[in-house]
C-alpha cells in the first residue's frame, strides 16, 4: 500500500520577503561588477573575424559545390557504363 505524501505551504513573512529582495539586489549588483570586468572585443578585431568567417564560409561553399560536382560526374559515368552494359 502506498503512502501519499502531501505538500505543506509555507507562509512567507514580511521580514523574510525583504531578506529576499535583498539577496536580489546583492546578486544583480555582482551581476554588474562581472559585467565590468568583462574585455569587450574592439570594433575593429570584430570587423576583421567577421571578414574571415564570411570568407571561410564561402570558401568552404565553394569546395563542397566542387565536391559536389565531381561526385555527380563519376556517378553520371558510373551509369552511363552501366547502361551500355545492360542495354
Amino acid at each position: 500500500m502506498e503512502v501519499k505524501k502531501t505538500q505543506q505551504v509555507s507562509e512567507v513573512s514580511p521580514k523574510e520577503s525583504s531578506v529576499t529582495t535583498k539577496k536580489d539586489f546583492g546578486f544583480l549588483e555582482n551581476i554588474k561588477a562581472e559585467f565590468q570586468k568583462i574585455t569587450w572585443t574592439s570594433q575593429e578585431e570584430l570587423l576583421a573575424y567577421a571578414k574571415i568567417v564570411v570568407g571561410a564560409t564561402f570558401a568552404f561553399g565553394i569546395g563542397i559545390y566542387i565536391m559536389d560536382v565531381f561526385i555527380q560526374t563519376i556517378l553520371a559515368g558510373l551509369g552511363n557504363v552501366v547502361h551500355l552494359i545492360a542495354g
